[in-house]
């Protein structure tokens, strides 16, 4: 079995580097094997942090398949990637890779971290932006992905994690202990 946290290419950049992702203590995890591998992982998938790359790897196709990603080249995407690299702490892109299948990238999961004055000047993270691949469901990466930015989150020191979702997702978060703890989040659009 290949390692679920593979390394990134070091001859590409990452968002940020994946000592990060490897130092992690996923003995909290349901479905992270504790040190042997993720079990519903095939030998050709493996996580690691977004990489500049990753256009190339089909990173924005991926995101279309959960909300409107507009159609870029290549070069605002890495300057967004640049901009969001430049901010070290704050962005965590995990995505999986299908290895075998060129690099794909099948799934993705985003962790913010947002500093507070509040409980001692402490940080908040925040899941954005999960989605697998319609061809990579089933297979469990959503939860190993949640799993996973879960973790990260908690070892980059946080007091707390939130997540958006719609109602029909809620009982999917909560099997990972997630609760609606009767806050609502209102929305202003500023642009469709």
């Amino acid at each position: 079995m290949s390692e679920i946290i593979g390394e990134t290419d070091r001859g590409g950049e990452a968002l940020f580097d994946d000592s990060v992702l490897r130092s992690l203590d996923l003995s909290r995890c349901k479905l992270v094997a504790r040190g042997q591998g993720y079990p519903y992982l095939s030998d050709s998938l493996r996580a690691r942090p977004l990489e500049r790359g990753d256009f190339a790897n089909g990173y924005l196709s991926l995101l279309s398949q959960l909300t409107r990603v507009g159609d870029y080249p290549r070069e605002k995407f890495e300057a967004h990637f640049d901009r969001m690299r430049a901010l070290p702490g704050v962005y965590y892109t995990v995505v999986v890779e299908d290895v075998d299948g060129g690099r794909r990238v099948v799934g993705t999961a985003t962790l913010v971290m947002e500093l507070k004055f509040i409980r001692g000047a402490a940080t908040r993270g925040r899941l954005e932006e999960l989605v697998v691949d319609s061809e990579y469901r089933n297979l469990h990466l959503g939860s190993y992905l949640l799993e996973l930015v879960t973790e990260l989150c908690r070892g980059l020191g946080a007091y707390k994690m939130t997540l958006d979702c719609k109602p029909e997702v809620e009982g999917f978060y909560s099997k990972y202990g997630y609760t609606n703890e009767g806050q609502r989040y209102l929305t202003q659009r500023f642009h469709d």
